[in-house]
């Protein structure tokens, strides 16, 4: 992947796995492994939804260029993480052909279910990407500005992700349909974490 944004790392930490204790760089290389999952995961998740939102009974050129925007920040998000993790010196997850093609087949049936479900699965999704990442500030290393500058801007994305696709008309989704969202996600994120 390449980045149309700049990286959000601050130059002086550029040199930061240097600086940081073994596992504290191992810890960050961690949490980037699973940001990084996430970024393939909205690979995944745009690219399918705006298939569908382009191949279904009644094409929405609209939405499907509002799908493709977010991906390709989605893409900026990607190519930072996957730089992070060659600078912590950590391997992204074995097994991200497994973590798209799921994802893949999530945003395929949500396009499918018309565009108010599929926007109503952006902004669940993104809601849940925002506090993941919230959680995610609260464990980086305070020494680990660089990681720190990227989780931020990638938070700060993933929330206007979620109000822009409530904007152009998502449905509420279900609460059994959003606790679903919530295990699978965090079944992601614990395998990625190690694997």
């Amino acid at each position: 992947p390449r980045a149309a944004r700049a990286c959000p790392t601050v130059p002086e930490a550029a040199d930061a796995p240097a600086g940081l204790p073994a596992h504290e760089q191992a810890l960050s290389g961690a949490l980037m492994r699973v940001n990084h999952v996430g970024e393939v995961c909205a690979q995944a998740l745009y690219t399918a939804q705006a298939l569908a939102a382009r191949s279904g009974p009644r094409p929405n050129e609209a939405l499907a260029r509002q799908l493709e925007a977010a991906g390709q920040e989605e893409t900026d998000h990607l190519a930072w993480t996957a730089e992070r993790l060659r600078e912590l010196g950590a391997r992204p997850s074995l097994l991200n052909p497994l973590w798209y093609a799921g994802a893949f087949g999530l945003g395929l049936v949500a396009g499918r279910l018309g565009p108010g479900v599929s926007l109503g699965f952006v902004v669940e999704t993104e809601r849940q990407v925002e506090a993941h990442l919230a959680g995610h500030m609260d464990r980086l290393p305070a020494a680990d500005q660089a990681s720190r500058a990227i989780v931020a801007q990638m938070k700060d994305d993933e929330a206007r992700h979620a109000r822009e696709a409530q904007r152009a008309g998502a449905t509420e989704l279900p609460a059994p349909v959003k606790l679903l969202m919530r295990g699978a996600a965090k079944v992601m994120t614990t395998v990625a974490h190690r694997v």
